[in-house]
């Protein structure tokens, strides 16, 4: 089968990017024929192995000035919002894609089109290619953007209704997109994420034996976007707490030798690990980070390996978020050895209870919302103190062994594979 995937952002970057790029991967070395459409910068590489033919469309170009637009309201480089998007910067993107989306069906003859975000570029594959099966992945920044403002809201959900598929990462996400763009209920397959497990595992992991008592602070670690849609000064504030308390360095003490905390060593350290685009707010965490009672590591954003090996050295991987599709972060977390905490978000425990039954995974009430991505100020108190309380219970609690070699990015191949084949006539 000859596979379009579009995306309107780089496919190197963020949860539904390195989907895009792990699904292509998965369907050439099954045998499929793959093809990308992607918003790029303007010097961008395409990011797609060198056997996958790419139709960039460049942004920051004479064509499209202005950055890249984002699903996320931040993204881990310079991008656009949507919400932000003038007539006239909505006509360039529709030129673009239009013409991009256009220029691939006519060289790659595809077979079937997976789209990434149940947004504009979606729309417009649909208009343009009314005879090839048009498929979408929704990875729920797509329904955070229509719940957000209206940007070309009715012709987005006019052209959801007539996808011949539509791939949701949950049940609870499937409900969300059935109720908000009216798609039939049958048109609509929970296919789940996925994660490399011949990269993200515990392969020459070194942790102290379980029940060790530890000379070295508990190792805690956070991947993603430093932003405070992320939570993470929320974790700051949740662990500076912590490290202040008596009570809670009591709390740490029978799992150190004797006297390890006596000269004011915190029981933890963090590694902030990601890329930010507001400088201003990455600024101010990073001074608070400056402020905190324990060492705090911002590397910025790194290679895979260095990630894996981030993932191995911790021993609690925590995901605050306060939205979230379906992170597989928190996977390839666990692949590597970590004990997670992560705010209980739709979705999340459902599928991870599911699918990695018995896993160290501890989930925190979040606070409630004011929109869809911004928690209510008073509420923060709280969520912080369940937050810090979460992340002790997972550093003093025993590891669980657990099978993940079955959520593999092969896997979910097949499961997407199989719902656009069955839309081929």
């Amino acid at each position: 089968m000859r596979i379009l995937n579009i995306t309107a952002q780089r496919p190197d970057s963020t949860g539904s990017g390195v989907y895009l790029a792990e699904t292509v991967r998965c369907q050439t070395a099954s045998g499929h024929e793959a093809a990308v459409v992607a918003g790029v910068g303007a010097h961008d590489e395409p990011f797609i192995g060198a056997s996958v033919p790419c139709f960039p469309v460049r942004f920051d170009t004479d064509e499209l000035p202005f950055h890249i637009a984002g699903m996320s309201d931040v993204m881990p480089y310079p991008s656009t919002r949507y919400r932000d998007m003038t007539p006239a910067m909505t006509a360039a993107f529709v030129r673009a894609f239009e013409g991009a989306i256009a220029r691939a069906a006519e060289a790659f003859r595809p077979d079937a089109v997976l789209c990434h975000h149940l947004y504009l570029v979606t729309a417009l594959a649909r208009e343009t290619l009314p005879d090839v099966p048009v498929c979408a992945v929704c990875h729920s920044t797509d329904i955070r953007q229509m719940k957000m403002h209206g940007l070309e809201r009715e012709r987005i959900i006019a052209a959801a209704r007539r996808l011949d598929a539509v791939l949701a990462l949950h049940e609870d996400q499937k409900a969300q997109i059935v109720e908000l763009y009216g798609v039939d209920e049958a048109r609509v397959h929970v296919v789940g994420t996925g994660f490399n497990a011949a990269v993200f595992n515990e392969e020459g992991a070194v942790r102290d034996a379980e029940g060790a008592l530890r000379t070295k602070p508990f190792e805690i670690m956070y991947a993603g976007k430093i932003c405070g849609k992320k939570g993470v000064p929320s974790l700051l504030e949740a662990l500076d707490a912590a490290a202040r308390s008596d009570e809670a360095r009591r709390f740490f003490a029978p799992a150190f030798s004797e006297g390890a905390l006596d000269g004011g060593m915190a029981p933890f350290r963090l590694n902030l690990v990601g890329g930010h685009s507001d400088e201003a707010e990455y600024e101010r965490i990073v001074e608070r980070a400056r402020a905190c009672r324990f060492p705090v590591e911002l590397p910025g954003r790194i290679g895979q390996d260095e990630l894996v090996a981030a993932y191995r050295a911790s021993d609690v991987f925590v995901l605050p978020s306060f939205y979230e599709g379906l992170p597989l972060v928190i996977a390839e977390a666990l692949a590597c050895g970590c004990k997670a905490v992560t705010t209980d978000l739709p979705g999340v425990r459902s599928w991870y209870g599911g699918h990695v039954p018995g896993a160290s995974v501890l989930y925190v009430e979040p606070p409630r919302m004011t929109t869809v991505d911004e928690p209510l100020a008073d509420d923060l108190p709280a969520f912080e103190a369940r937050l810090a309380r979460a992340v002790a219970q997972a550093c003093m609690m025993p590891r669980a062994q657990v099978d993940m070699a079955h959520i593999s990015w092969e896997g979910l191949t097949e499961r997407i594979v199989s719902a656009v084949r069955d839309c081929i006539g």
